[in-house]
């Protein structure tokens, strides 16, 4: 198997140093595209990589490329999914899948409607599957929680219970994206609740999707969601303060989401998604069911727990993603990517290449996660309930 990434950013790096631990398949990363073509030279060299791709053209081109990965913004991976399949190449992308954005021009979020928020971002993520399906090679889509050692640990134990999974309570917050493009709707698809609530949602819905597959023979999908957004680095308050720790800058779109999300068997999800939460990233998900109780901490948690009197002391040494600081008491892991679940997610899809079978995270995950947010953004606007089974497929 033979890979190629475009994307030289963050999520591109940890891709090609997590390949490096997939076993029993025989593989290679042969080279990167980037639209930064020094970014690319520089990030194939940390790399070791054989080869820099002059464009996305020229990856597609190679006859020994036959998995490309997907590292790029949001507004990038639809059409270069459908550019991915008609040369005929398996495709790995990073979620969300895709999402609305507009016209290209600025403020997409104040000047579009959530409806056809909704029908544009189904109609997207409906063009790229389509397009995977006619070609006859597959999604590969990139939710590493849906693979993370404690998520898949607490599906374990639900199952063995025998019980029903009676309510999902997720989120994943942070003091604020490093990201430019991620504040601007036109590229990113929304805010916080497209690029956050992805997560936990993407790990509630495989939950269900495993019960109902377990009790009913087919998967439980979600039905109705209801919704909340806010922009609070615009409030007064946050605005008055003079030293500011967390990131603003978000130019039309939310910085905070909560959802109630109901799946067809009556059973509910509460999710949540900030870019205002300081001390760190926090992934999170609880899992109550009728026979058990579950509580999942991706990170922070206690597995190395660090003092330091004041910040620096650990010189370059990572400690947590998105801490603002490393005085203090510090939740730290000795293997952030396995707690996060990205060694077993990318050794899942090259043994689902090499196998050629269904991933665990692929199309109808990628396509539910797209139609549950832009229902939330409808709802939220509307001040209602989003009955989704009608735009489920």
């Amino acid at each position: 198997m033979t890979i190629g990434i475009i994307g030289a950013g963050f999520v591109a790096n940890v891709h090609v140093e997590n390949y490096g631990k997939v076993h029993g398949v025989d593989l290679r990363v042969k080279g990167v595209a980037s639209l930064r073509p020094e970014r690319g030279k520089e990030f194939a060299a940390r790399h070791d990589l054989p080869r820099v791709y002059p464009s996305v053209d020229d990856v597609l081109d190679d006859p020994e490329i036959n998995l490309v990965d997907l590292c790029v913004p949001n507004y990038e991976h639809a059409p270069l999914i459908v550019r991915c399949a008609a040369a005929r190449k398996a495709v790995i992308c990073e979620k969300p899948l895709t999402g609305f954005f507009g016209d290209g021009e600025p403020m997409v979020g104040n000047r579009f409607g959530r409806a056809e928020m909704l029908a544009g971002a189904l109609a997207n993520a409906d063009r790229a599957l389509d397009a995977l399906a006619r070609a006859g090679v597959r999604l590969h889509y990139a939710e590493n929680w849906v693979y993370g050692p404690n998520i898949q640990k607490a599906a374990r134990l639900i199952a063995r219970t025998g019980g029903a999974i009676l309510r999902i309570a997720g989120e994943e917050s942070h003091s604020g994206t490093h990201s430019d493009y991620a504040r601007q709707w036109r590229y990113s698809g929304g805010g916080s609740l497209i690029n956050k609530a992805c997560h936990p949602l993407g790990a509630a819905l495989h939950l269900k999707y495993e019960e109902g597959r377990r009790k009913y023979e087919r998967p439980v999908r979600p039905a109705r969601v209801v919704a909340a957004v806010a922009r609070l680095t615009h409030t007064r308050g946050f605005l008055a303060d003079q030293a500011k720790f967390i990131r603003e800058g978000w130019v039309d779109s939310e910085d905070w989401a909560s959802f109630f999300l109901t799946f067809d068997d009556d059973t509910v999800a509460q999710i949540t998604a900030s870019d205002i939460v300081l001390g760190g990233i926090q992934n999170i998900l609880s899992v109550y069911g009728s026979q058990a109780v579950v509580h999942v901490n991706n990170v922070p948690n206690t597995s190395v727990v660090a003092y330091a009197p004041r910040d620096g002391l650990y010189g370059g040494e990572y400690i947590r993603e998105k801490v603002e600081t490393t005085a203090g008491w510090q939740f730290t892991s000795g293997d952030e990517d396995w707690m996060n679940g990205f060694p077993e997610e990318l050794q899942d899809f090259c043994e689902a290449v090499a196998d050629d079978r269904e991933p665990l995270s692929g199309a109808m995950l990628a396509r539910d996660v797209v139609a549950v947010t832009y229902g939330a953004y409808l709802s939220a606007e509307q001040g209602r309930a989003v009955d989704l089974r009608p735009h489920l497929r």
